[in-house]
């Protein structure tokens, strides 16, 4: 296997990764974080996906993918943070040392491809992105669950010792949980 990851520019396969299996269905397509929550909840059912679609076509695009051959098997969404929802968050602290870092807070690795490392594959790629559009850092926020199962559904956001094992240091708590545990913010500086 031979994993490589790319800008997310094909709107084909980022709809394969996040969107709905009915065309109508209103589901997060990963904009939950990515658009104001006013945008976010207005856009329903196929509206979603076309959102999607501009910024697919925007430089940067709105992640990366992660193909095993032709075929893609993983999402992760990196972005400015302050082109997202946690630029305003007020249980994700800022750190407040002048940097405007990059976000990274989804992961996501299709079903029948889970267990074989694509996310850290994912999550190297969503360095590397962020590193190649100028980001002097960048940061996630995982749940910090100890080592204990998450629930697959809950999993998109990575746990610390993912971020870890990427060369990203805690630092800072927050005051989100997700699945009973506790998200840090997780720092790796890219200067």
């Amino acid at each position: 296997m031979t994993i490589e990851v790319r800008p997310a520019t094909a709107f084909a396969d980022v709809a394969t990764m996040v969107g709905p299996k009915r065309p109508d269905a209103t589901v997060c397509w990963c904009l939950s974080y990515r658009l104001g929550s006013t945008e976010s909840r207005a856009l329903r059912g196929p509206e979603r996906g076309e959102r999607v679609r501009q910024l697919v076509r925007q430089d940067p695009p709105p992640g990366v993918l992660a193909y095993d051959g032709d075929e893609v098997v993983g999402w992760a969404a990196v972005h400015p943070r302050a082109d997202t929802s946690f630029a305003t968050n007020r249980k994700i602290p800022h750190l407040g040392d002048g940097v405007d870092p990059w976000s990274v807070w989804c992961l996501r690795v299709r079903p029948g491809h889970r267990g074989r490392g694509i996310s850290h594959h994912l999550l190297a790629g969503a360095v590397q992105f962020a590193r190649g559009h100028g980001a002097l850092a960048i940061e996630g926020y995982p749940v910090d669950n100890h080592g204990q199962k998450v629930d697959p559904t809950m999993a998109y956001v990575g746990t610390r010792g993912l971020f870890e094992r990427a060369g990203f240091t805690k630092a800072a708590d927050t005051q989100s949980v997700l699945n009973g545990f506790p998200r840090v913010l997780m720092r790796l500086d890219l200067r």
